[in-house]
Formats: C-alpha cells, structure tokens, sequence
C-alpha cells in the first residue's frame, strides 16, 4: 500500500484534514506525537489501530502551503484547508 492510500481526504471527516486509512486518527496527530518525542512503538502501543506503515506514510507526506498532501513527488491528494476563524478579543 503506498503513501497516497493510506493517507485519505474526506471533507465529511475530521474536518478535511488528511487522516490515515479513513479512520478518524488525523496525520497532524501521529505527526505531534512524534514531535512530543514519543517512538514508533510507543504510538503504536497507544493506538493499536495504526501500522507500522500507516507511521512511516505520516512522516513521507509533505504537507504544503496548497492543501495539498504529496507522496514525495508521486501523486497529491488536494483538499480545502478549513477556514479559520478569527476570535475577536471585543477591543474597538
């Protein structure tokens, strides 16, 4: 299974946001665990659902500035960044 086809986008799912498998574990999560300084056997201990693989497609896609999530080059699976609300801090 390449990178492209664990990695999924559905608009009806977390948001848009790329998730691995289709399960609603978001790309960012596994990504900030890893940042967190957390091993790979250690996130899979945490959530038993992901794979090894599932891991390694996190850390190879390149999120980029477009919305777009790249498989090193190969194929780009494009989504709609949702929009971003802007808090007011109720200061005129």
């Amino acid at each position: 299974m390449e990178v492209v086809e664990r990695i999924t986008v559905d608009p009806e799912q977390c948001s848009g946001r790329p998730c691995i498998r289709g399960m609603r574990i978001r790309v960012t999560d596994v990504l900030d665990l890893f940042a967190a300084g957390l091993s790979a056997e250690e996130i899979l201990g945490k959530m038993p659902d992901l794979q090894a693989e599932d891991l390694q497609a996190c850390t190879a896609s390149e999120r980029r500035d477009d919305g777009c999530v790249a498989d090193e080059g190969k194929k780009r699976a494009c989504h709609p960044e949702p929009p971003r609300r802007r808090i007011s801090s109720g200061r005129i």
